[in-house]
């Protein structure tokens, strides 16, 4: 009798692989008809990905309060049903637009290319788009931005790099926040950046604290901002 564990897979389930597969390949071409339409109106676009209360808005704030007098700045806010980030990044002094996803747990490139035809592209330099929080599903859904930045914070503990590997290996820039926070949380902010240069050599780390404005300008930096 063989020792080799046999794996039968039914028709139903053939059929889902198919489906997700086509939907990623559609979801892909989007993103590159997205980037052109962007590169075409020389607009620099940001997507900005991270778990709730990670500090995504409020480091998409900080970076407009210091660039909005050298690039003219849009946002386009992922949630699940609240415009609370969309207000947030207006206050700041940015054009912003809301993308509600119901149930959806990330943006994706043809609900980007529905809210971009809704900007005047012409009148903006530098877009970021702040995705829904969430470490998984964002990672398998490209939108034709030009830099993806992951912001993980130390008060989701020592692993959270280690644990979502595969959103780190389509980062850019890794932002490690709320670094005062360090001591208390017993994180250490070395190992997360080991961490992630184990897990993608090629990206930049960058850590911050929003509350102490620390790490900005290297963030600026890293963005080439």
């Amino acid at each position: 009798m063989s020792n080799k564990e046999i794996l039968s897979v039914s028709e139903g389930e053939i059929l889902d692989i198919e489906i997700e597969e086509d939907l990623l390949k559609a979801n892909r071409e989007l993103a590159s008809a997205n980037r052109k339409i962007l590169d075409s109106c020389n607009v620099k676009s940001i997507n900005v990905m991270g778990s709730i209360g990670s500090g995504k808005t409020s480091i998409i704030q900080w970076l407009i309060k210091e660039l909005k007098n050298k690039y003219r700045i849009a946002v386009i806010a992922g949630d699940v049903t609240t415009d609370i980030d969309a207000e947030r990044v207006r206050e700041a002094g940015a054009k912003s637009i809301q993308i509600n996803t119901g149930r959806g747990c990330h943006l994706d490139a043809l609900m980007i290319r529905k809210a971009v035809k809704k900007l005047d592209l012409k009148q903006i330099d530098l877009l970021f788009i702040e995705n829904v929080g969430n470490l998984i599903c964002p990672a398998d859904f490209p939108l034709g931005t030009h830099i993806n930045m992951v912001v993980v914070s130390v008060t989701e503990g020592p692993y959270m790099i280690i644990k979502h590997p595969f959103i780190v290996k389509e980062a850019n820039v890794v932002v490690i926040n709320k670094i005062d926070l360090a001591d208390q949380m017993e994180v250490e902010i070395d190992k997360l950046v080991d961490d992630a240069k184990k897990i993608n050599p090629l990206t930049k780390t960058v850590a911050t604290s929003v509350k102490e404005n620390m790490g900005l300008k290297s963030l600026i930096n890293a963005l080439e901002l």
